[in-house]
C-alpha cells in the first residue's frame, strides 16, 4: 500500500507550493469575511472600534488620511509608524507627529521606521509633495516625541498583544511591514487583515508600470503579498478617481476646527502646486481612500485576484500583476470560471532562459486569490465622508 498521499503527477516542489497556497487561500477567505465586517455590524454584536496600525510616509495625501483616521470613531489607532517614502524619514516622522498634535491625539504612539528600502536606494516624491512633504505648508515643530522602539518592533508587539484583532492600514512603502514579518514568521497568521494604498492593475504613476509605494520597495511588497495576510489593495485603478477640487477646499476652509484648517492649508498648497505644474485636475486623495474604504467598505467594489510584484525588471520593477480566471483574451462562461481556475489555471512567470537553471515558468500550480483589489469607487460618497469628517460637519 502506498503511504504517500500525494498525487504521483506532482513533484515535491509543486506539492509544497500548492499546499502552502491552499493554506494561504483558506486564511484569505476567512480574513476577507472579517475585513468586510462593518462598524455597525460590529457594534450590534457588542464589539468596539477596529484596532488598527497606520504605516505612513506623510506626504500630502498621507497627512489628510491620518487626520481622517483620527477623526473616525470606527478606529482604535494602536500606533502610527513612519517610513521613508514620499520624503525621507527625517521628514515623514515629524510630519506624522504634527498630524497627531493637530488632531489632539497625542495619546497615539508614533514610531520611527525604516530609513531606506530593504535592498534599494530610496527614491522620494518631493516633486509631488514639496520638499517638506506637506506641499510647502508650514506648521510648528512638533513637541511630541516618538516612542523609542523601532516601527517593526512596535508592530510586532501590538499584533502579538491582540492576536487576530489588528488590521494594518498601509499608505506608504511596505518596508516596515516586511521587516516585521521577516523578524517574526508567526506574525502574518496573527493579523486580521491588511488594507494598503498601493499598486495598480492599470499602469503606474512613477513609471508606466509601477505605482509609487510599490516601486520604492518592491521586495518588501512581494514579501507582503506572498505572506498569506488577507489583503485589500486600493490602488491607482480607483484612487485616480479622487481628485481634490476648489469646492472641497472651500468646505475645509469653512470648518471651524484645527483639523479642518490644517487640512485646508495643505489642500490649498497642493492645489496651487498642481496648477503651477500645469495639471488640469487637483491632486488625488490616494491614501485617504484606503482609510475611507476600510471605514466604509461600501465605497469600493472589490474583485479577487492573485497579485504578485515584479522585482527583476529593468523597466517594470514594482509593477503589480493581477491574475484572474476571467481576465485575458479567452474568457470562459461565468459558470465555468471557478472550475477552470481550480483545475488548470496556473500562474506563469517568464519563460526559462537558455543559460538559466529553471525548468518551468510556472510560479503557482493553481489560481488561488491572495488579494481583494478595488476596481471601482463611489467618489462622491468618498468625498462626503472625507470632507465631512475633516470639516466637522459629519
Amino acid at each position: 500500500m502506498d503511504s504517500d498521499p500525494r498525487p504521483t503527477s506532482l513533484t515535491r516542489r509543486q506539492f509544497v507550493t500548492s499546499s502552502a497556497a491552499a493554506l494561504a487561500a483558506s486564511r484569505f477567505t476567512h480574513g476577507t469575511r472579517a475585513a468586510e465586517e462593518t462598524f455597525e455590524q460590529r457594534r450590534e454584536t457588542g464589539g468596539g472600534p477596529f484596532r488598527v496600525i497606520i504605516d505612513t510616509d506623510p506626504g500630502v495625501d498621507d497627512a489628510l488620511a491620518l487626520l481622517l483616521a483620527m477623526r473616525s470613531p470606527e478606529l482604535s489607532i494602536e500606533a502610527i509608524t513612519a517610513v521613508a517614502g514620499n520624503v525621507p524619514l527625517e521628514l515623514t516622522l515629524p510630519n506624522a507627529l504634527r498630524m497627531v498634535e493637530i488632531a489632539g491625539r497625542t495619546d497615539i504612539p508614533v514610531a520611527a521606521g525604516a530609513k531606506a528600502p530593504l535592498l534599494r536606494r530610496l527614491v522620494t516624491a518631493a516633486y509631488a509633495h514639496g520638499e517638506n512633504g506637506l506641499g510647502g505648508a508650514v506648521f510648528p515643530e512638533p513637541t511630541t516625541k516618538p516612542v523609542t522602539s523601532p516601527a517593526s518592533e512596535v508592530i510586532r508587539q501590538i499584533v502579538r498583544k491582540f492576536p487576530g484583532e489588528v488590521t494594518l492600514l498601509t499608505i506608504g512603502p511596505l518596508t516596515n511591514i516586511a521587516s516585521a514579518l521577516n523578524a517574526d514568521p508567526e506574525l502574518a497568521g496573527m493579523l486580521r487583515a491588511l488594507v494598503m494604498m498601493g499598486g495598480s492593475l492599470s499602469g503606474g504613476n512613477i513609471t508606466p508600470a509601477a505605482e509609487f509605494n510599490i516601486y520604492v520597495d518592491p521586495e518588501a511588497a512581494r514579501i507582503v503579498f506572498q505572506s498569506g495576510i488577507p489583503i485589500t489593495m486600493v490602488g491607482l485603478d480607483v484612487t485616480r478617481k479622487t481628485s481634490l477640487t476648489e469646492e472641497h477646499l472651500r468646505r475645509l476652509q469653512a470648518g471651524q476646527n484645527p483639523v479642518s484648517q490644517a487640512a485646508a492649508t495643505i489642500a490649498r498648497n497642493a492645489l496651487e502646486h498642481n496648477r503651477q505644474r500645469g495639471f488640469v485636475v487637483g491632486p488625488n486623495m490616494h491614501d485617504s481612500l484606503a482609510i475611507a474604504g476600510f471605514i466604509r467598505p461600501s465605497l469600493l467594489k472589490l474583485k479577487e485576484y492573485y497579485v504578485d510584484v515584479e522585482t527583476a525588471g529593468e523597466l517594470t520593477a514594482g509593477e503589480t500583476l493581477g491574475y484572474s480566471p476571467d481576465a485575458g483574451d479567452l474568457r470562459r462562461r461565468p459558470e465555468m470560471q471557478k472550475d477552470a481556475a481550480a483545475m488548470n489555471m496556473s500562474i506563469r512567470g517568464s519563460a526559462p532562459t537558455l543559460g538559466g537553471t529553471r525548468t518551468s515558468p510556472v510560479v503557482r500550480d493553481k489560481f488561488i486569490p491572495n488579494c481583494n483589489v478595488a476596481i471601482d469607487v463611489d467618489s462622491e460618497k468618498f468625498f462626503e465622508l472625507l470632507i465631512g469628517r475633516l470639516s466637522g460637519s459629519q
